[in-house]
């Protein structure tokens, strides 16, 4: 049960490998922190304070999932990246995250590198990967808006748990004699569930702040349509 949480707790994967993964983050939010002060304006920080508090409290409220035994909440990469961007929606995440471990307990503090990593870190930046070319690809209506948030932040969530299968391989504490295949796929069955409910939420959450305020969301903004190739003339040049 404990080796499906999202939120890894202390003692589930050894010190080494856990203090590799902290160092690790610590070095892509520092990135992070100056590429997104370049971001940053009157109208992107408040925004940035926005998200991390509607994620904070999102996060708060857990939906089961039966075939796993587990329940799942919001993760925010997809929502933070759509809205703020990756480097400023990163942060966003990883203040939640930390907020979290100190004062909820809600994953250990001495796996903080791992669970930043997982969700502030890989979530986020997969989730504007695939925002990015979806976005080129799709009408930007209200209904391409949505597919594309609702795609990117389902693949985002069964990414970031791989991430976990991942560290898990380099240094779980408890042997699984080599199935390190099957707990993939477990996993992967599992967090997919749990992407179909943040697909839905954040496709929700983008979509009505789009209908409203769509300067405020940032993937539209920064993101510019492909251009059609230029046809060329036919006939001789006069």
């Amino acid at each position: 049960m404990d080796t499906l949480a999202m939120h890894i707790s202390n003692g589930i994967i050894n010190g080494p490998v856990a203090g590799i993964f902290a160092a690790l983050a610590l070095a892509a939010l520092t990135v992070c922190v100056l590429r997104g002060r370049r971001d940053l304006d009157d109208r992107l920080a408040p925004m940035a304070g926005l998200v991390a508090a509607f994620i904070f409290a999102v996060q708060m409220l857990n939906f089961p999932i039966f075939t796993a035994g587990v329940s799942g909440h919001l993760l925010g990469g997809a929502l933070a990246a759509l809205l703020v961007g990756p480097w400023v929606g990163a942060l966003c995440v990883a203040v939640v995250l930390v907020v979290q471990a100190l004062v909820f307990g809600d994953g250990g503090v001495a796996m903080l590198g791992l669970n930043v990593t997982n969700m502030a870190l890989l979530g986020t930046a997969v989730a504007y990967l695939l925002i990015a070319g979806l976005l080129r690809v799709l009408p930007r209506t209200p209904a391409g808006l949505g597919v594309t948030a609702f795609v990117s932040a389902l693949l985002s969530v069964v990414v970031a748990a791989q991430g976990f299968v991942l560290q898990y391989w380099l240094g779980g504490t408890t042997d699984l004699g080599g199935n390190i295949t099957g707990l993939a796929a477990t996993m992967a069955g599992a967090h997919l569930l749990i992407g179909i409910g943040e697909g839905l939420i954040t496709a929700t959450t983008v979509v009505t702040v789009a209908k409203v305020r769509p300067d405020l969301v940032y993937a539209l903004r920064a993101l510019k349509p492909a251009t059609p190739a230029p046809v060329p003339a036919v006939g001789g040049v006069r």
